[in-house]
């Protein structure tokens, strides 16, 4: 394609466009402040924690129950079995972040957070230790929305100012910036085929099972949020009763 026109007017030549850009103003309502490594911390209570199971292409996810890996008195990831810490924090007030723990992504260190989380469009991350949790987080929060990867010193972003949601840079940049961002997640583990997708589904209550709002656990069989720490055991499955 040499050149392209529209009524008359010369709009490309060479798959070059020739259009003067228009920049509006960025529409982002983000409030949320940084989180502390602290504030990440799930103190250790009787029974086992109620885990989340996600799937690999899928939004379905299962519920069961598990005893969590303990140091110093809380709860914390335990990559070896696949259990990794889960946080949602609100990105509309500041707020604690909601806690809880999910098995599938298979992450054996780093973390990943992503602003992109339906519905509500929280900042939603998944780590293997509190540390890179807590980073992933705030590189979201810095950037005002956005993908982030932390593994150690290595970190890697994608920066979303439209609304937390949405580039305003060429489409192929972010095209390969997202590449690279599932390429570094595939290195740290996780068998997913595209983990920030599953990810952002984590955090949508009306799809069954188990989902984790900013609010805390959120049981989608019976329509009500449920406690973290459970005294009897659970069956495992998307399908269980």
């Amino acid at each position: 394609m040499l050149e392209t026109y529209v009524s008359g007017r010369l709009v490309a030549r060479e798959g070059t466009p020739l259009l003067d850009r228009v920049r509006p103003d960025l529409v982002n309502v983000f409030h949320a402040g940084p989180v502390r490594e602290g504030d990440l911390a799930v103190v250790k209570e009787a029974g086992s924690i109620t885990v989340m199971e996600a799937t690999d292409g899928s939004l379905l996810t299962g519920r069961t129950t598990d005893e969590p890996l303990v140091r110093d008195g809380c709860a914390i990831s335990d990559p070896k079995r696949d259990i990794l810490k889960i946080a949602v924090v609100n990105r509309y007030r500041r707020r604690p972040p909601a806690l809880a723990f999910v098995r599938g992504f298979g992450l054996k260190r780093g973390a990943i957070a992503s602003s992109v989380a339906h519905d509500s469009h929280n900042v939603i991350a998944v780590g293997a230790d509190d540390t890179d949790l807590c980073r992933a987080v705030n590189l979201v929060v810095e950037n005002r929305g956005g993908l982030a990867v932390v593994c150690g010193t290595e970190r890697e972003t994608l920066q979303l100012p439209i609304a937390g949601l949405m580039a305003d840079t060429d489409g192929w940049q972010v095209a390969n910036r997202y590449a690279r961002l599932q390429g570094m997640v595939g290195g740290l583990g996780s068998p997913m085929a595209s983990p920030f997708i599953t990810l952002s589904f984590m955090a949508l209550l009306v799809i069954p099972r188990l989902k984790l709002s900013d609010r805390g656990l959120f049981d989608a069989d019976r329509f009500a949020f449920t406690p973290l720490w459970s005294a009897s055991p659970e069956p495992r499955g998307p399908s269980s009763p």
